[in-house]
């Protein structure tokens, strides 16, 4: 079952991505040009040059598994950066499939203590 919330890790491909690739294309790209583990568990998220289409592509356990979201209105913010894959939290992935940016600039900023007194 898909759930982003507490992933191993999510990667987001920036830019676009053909569309007509399927499991074996797609894993192949995030072992080549990514450099990355298919089989990690990990998820890694692609979108089209429309923006109006989302593949997921994760290894469970025993296969991979496609997730494919296609919207019939409106489009995702999906980032554009040249810096290549990036690595979020599967809150951030939430986000974009739903219509939000990853970047929530009012959202409450992460805080950390060292003692509690």
């Amino acid at each position: 079952m898909f759930s982003p919330a507490h992933p191993a890790q999510v990667f987001i491909a920036p830019g676009t991505t053909d569309m007509r690739k399927s499991i074996n294309g797609l894993s192949i790209l995030v072992a080549d040009q990514f450099e990355l583990d298919p089989f990690s568990g990990s998820l890694f998220a692609f979108c089209n040059r429309k923006r109006d289409i989302v593949k997921i592509l994760y290894w469970d356990h025993s296969g991979f598994c496609l997730w494919h979201k296609r919207l019939e209105k409106d489009r995702f913010l999906w980032p554009e950066t040249e810096e290549g894959v990036l690595n979020v939290h599967g809150r951030e992935l939430i986000w974009l499939l739903d219509g939000l940016s990853i970047d929530q600039r009012e959202a409450h900023q992460r805080v950390s203590y060292k003692n509690v007194m």
